[in-house]
């Protein structure tokens, strides 16, 4: 006997709850792709995208996941052999960077200890020991969703102003976008790439890509873009195929208008604050479990921390057997640790999207049940810690 049946939850960082109303919005016949209502119901997505992202530029939808929007964003930007400085907090800012090592960019990596951003600084110093501004483009994850470190946009933007390079900007949004304050414009970014299935809550398959002018001046002299990547025609159809460059991802798209629907009737700053006291929650429970035994946060500082995943160290093996207690016992699901040494020694909590705070508290009561089935080390009072987080914030 075990006490998980009934409804699952998926408190990975990605995919994350989709809602109910974004699943009943994919269950209809397949539509006219054509003409009609389908291209009427597209293009009310892209005020609402670019809503989400804080501009008043350019965005394109690709049929890809993140890995396809790293690939749209460098080859529209970069010609054989350009130079990238890649700022590196976790697994997926090194990920992101060999990507434009394997495409034909010489890259560069400026690496944090992962427990916290890369200090702009350390950006503005490296630019200005380039004169020839050899360097085309400055690639970071806004959040890296492996070690949950969130950078300072807006700092690395006044770092390349401060020494007048022209490097263009480039934002991973992927884990953050719908979670974390992000605003692209206000934050200097010329690049900012997301994902569907995170913060956007709908089905893993759509990639969006949101450019200034800056970036599109840049892409006049990319030499290593392709049709299918191109964000020219996508960004500025002259017929509605050049959207996703062939077939519409029809049921999907009723999936994110539904998702964005949510997002506006919410209010967007009261997403960014719900995630805020979210994750201020689960902080206080793994600083009250922590004060015994190994736990403790990934980052070490509340201000770059994510709001949309949280990284916890446990030691191996107990964060794996933590991890597949809560699983088999009681139906919730963490997600494991990426880019850490040793990975079995942490674990992650995705609480992004569609997320409240009986979710939350339950998904904690079940970590504290957890611990004490199998005898870890901690302190008591995590779950009493995060309730009065939430009653009080």
């Amino acid at each position: 006997m075990t006490l998980s049946h009934g409804r699952p939850y998926l408190a990975i960082p990605g995919p994350s709850v989709m809602p109910d109303r974004v699943l009943a919005a994919m269950q209809r016949p397949a539509p006219n792709i054509y003409t009609g209502a389908l291209h009427e119901m597209t293009e009310t997505l892209f005020p609402d995208l670019r809503r989400v992202a804080g501009t008043a530029h350019h965005a394109a939808i690709y049929i890809s996941n993140g890995h396809g929007v790293w690939e749209a964003a460098l080859l529209n930007l970069l010609a054989r052999g350009d130079r990238v400085l890649a700022l590196v907090t976790g697994h997926f800012g090194r990920t992101f960077a060999a990507t434009a090592r394997a495409l034909g960019a010489e890259v560069e990596l400026i690496e944090s200890d992962g427990a916290g951003p890369v200090d702009p600084a350390r950006l503005e110093d490296r630019l200005r020991s380039d004169p020839g501004h050899e360097i085309r483009a400055v690639i970071a994850c806004h959040v890296d969703t492996a070690s949950t470190a969130r950078a300072d946009m807006a700092a690395y933007r006044a770092a390349i102003d401060a020494c007048g390079h022209p490097a263009v900007l480039v934002a991973d949004c992927i884990a953050s976008m719908g979670c974390d304050r992000f605003e692209m414009d206000a934050m200097g970014v010329d690049v900012a790439i997301t994902a569907s299935q995170k913060g956007l809550m709908t089905p893993p398959g759509l990639g969006f890509l949101f450019f200034n002018e800056c970036a599109a001046e840049a892409r006049k002299r990319a030499d290593m873009v392709t049709p299918y990547w191109d964000w020219t025609p996508r960004a500025t159809p002259d017929l509605y195929y050049q959207y996703f460059a062939g077939t519409a991802p029809t049921h999907h798209l009723y999936a994110l208008r539904a998702a964005l629907d949510l997002i506006v009737e919410e209010g967007l700053e009261n997403v960014w604050q719900r995630h805020a006291r979210l994750a201020e929650a689960i902080w206080a429970a793994v600083a009250q479990w922590g004060r015994e035994g190994e736990m403790r946060l990934g980052v070490r500082a509340a201000g770059d921390r994510s709001h949309a995943v949280t990284s916890i160290h446990l030691g191996a093996p107990d964060a794996d057997r933590l991890r597949a207690w809560c699983e088999a016992e009681t139906g919730v699901t963490f997600g494991i640790g990426l880019g850490r040494t040793p990975p079995e020694g942490w674990f992650r909590i995705g609480h992004m999207g569609h997320v409240n705070a009986h979710m939350v508290l339950g998904a904690l009561g079940v970590i504290e049940a957890g611990l004490a089935a199998l005898a870890i080390p901690h302190a008591s009072g995590g779950v009493t810690a995060a309730a009065r987080t939430l009653a009080t914030a």
